[in-house]
């Protein structure tokens, strides 16, 4: 019997929402990581990757503080990267045991992908393989990266006075100004289709998640929220990711990364993979910068097919 439920869970002391879809509840589960931090993405999986719940149990998380699963931190609160690593074990153990499987696909996507690789380094017997989209390698490259790429863009195209601003930001976010200069320089990117593919701005996940029957209005109005939040609580320690050192996996690996991504740096991923001593896989999506999974949902959802049967 097919499966379409929208949960709210206990994990680790806090209550958080998951999606469960499945045409068949015997097949294997599929935890999907959404990016952010903070950056809740139900109604897009539901929408752009149907297709994987015809050999799926696609059970998507939105994560501590975020969208259907905000609620504001508070200043007692210890909440680190590895917050959210213990929440996907303790998901993770609770999908394994409901569903009798042993182990589980994980997909990362983005802030997800730094959740996912510390995820199958530390459980790597919960994982069959782990797939990352716009994968994180290493912050503090990757937002140079970034930087470059909006800077230019704005030098080529003769945007004086944005180019001015943008000669005065430390793109190491260390500084006192940090937040509003990261959203400015992440603006900028999007701006010149840096982030999503042929696209100046992120409206068409907004109509989305507007169109959405299962997001309220309240809902959206807590990811934008948690978003926030998400981003101030844990960026400074995001800019400290740096997986460059580990070169081995006892989980299977697959990279998909838009050819054009400039969000999160698809040239370093690249690299890295070159670097990696396990069994693994790359895939180059054209026409896609930093949402492979969304802006060629066909080709991901039979690349994830074949996963299985490798």
């Amino acid at each position: 019997m097919a499966i379409k439920a929208i949960e709210f869970v206990d994990i680790n002391g806090t209550k958080q929402c998951i999606s469960i879809r499945a045409d068949n509840p015997q097949n294997p589960i599929l935890l999907y990581l959404h990016g952010g931090p903070g950056d809740a993405a139900l109604p897009l999986v539901a929408k752009y990757n149907k297709q994987l719940e015809s050999c799926f149990v696609v059970v998507v998380l939105e994560q501590r503080g975020a969208g259907k699963s905000y609620y504001p931190f508070s200043a007692t609160e210890k909440i680190t990267i590895d917050t959210f690593v213990d929440d996907i074990y303790a998901l993770s153990s609770y999908l394994l045991k409901r569903f009798n499987q042993e182990k589980l696909y994980l997909v990362g996507h983005s802030w997800g992908s730094i959740l996912g690789l510390k995820f199958i380094k530390r459980y790597p017997d919960l994982v069959h393989t782990y797939v990352g989209c716009g994968q994180v390698i290493n912050m503090k490259k990757s937002s140079q990266t970034a930087y470059d790429f909006a800077l230019q863009k704005n030098k080529d195209e003769k945007h004086k006075k944005i180019y001015e601003k943008l000669k005065h930001i430390d793109c190491s976010y260390s500084q006192e100004t940090w937040l509003n200069d990261l959203l400015f320089v992440t603006g900028q990117v999007i701006k010149h289709k840096g982030s999503l593919y042929g696209k100046t701005s992120y409206n068409r996940f907004i109509f989305d998640f507007l169109m959405s029957p299962d997001y309220t209005l309240k809902d959206l109005l807590n990811r934008q929220k948690g978003s926030l939040q998400s981003i101030k609580c844990l960026w400074q320690e995001v800019m400290l990711v740096n997986f460059e050192d580990i070169i081995e996996y006892e989980t299977p690996v697959t990279f998909i990364q838009g050819r054009g991504d400039y969000h999160v740096s698809s040239i370093l991923a690249h690299e890295y993979f070159t670097s990696l001593k396990s069994r693994k896989h790359f895939y180059w999506f054209e026409n896609s910068c930093h949402f492979p999974q969304w802006s060629e949902p066909q080709k991901f959802s039979e690349i994830m097919k074949s996963v299985i049967c490798t």
